[in-house]
């Protein structure tokens, strides 16, 4: 029923979480895990920085064609016999 997601969905996924938690913890915390594991805005943070960013994309593209397969309307609902014309 489900559809399988490929290495690249998944890769995209834990960066995701990664991005995700590390966020909550700047929010909460005010700590930068990449920064402490990598170094402030160095070569390696910016790569995963980079590459959390690119995964926000991904997904952005994977909900969208998510989107057009699950039954979603094309046009707005509304018009003459449904009961919701202005």
């Amino acid at each position: 029923m489900g559809t399988k997601m490929s290495s690249l969905d998944w890769i995209a996924g834990i960066l995701l979480i990664v991005g995700g938690l590390n966020w909550g913890l700047i929010a909460v915390a005010d700590f930068d895990l990449v920064a402490a594991l990598f170094g402030k805005m160095s070569m390696l943070s910016r790569i995963v920085y980079g590459l959390v960013g690119l995964s926000a994309v991904w997904a952005i593209g994977m909900l969208s064609k998510k989107g057009k397969g699950a039954g979603m309307p094309s046009k707005p609902a509304g018009g003459p016999g449904t009961g919701m014309n202005a």
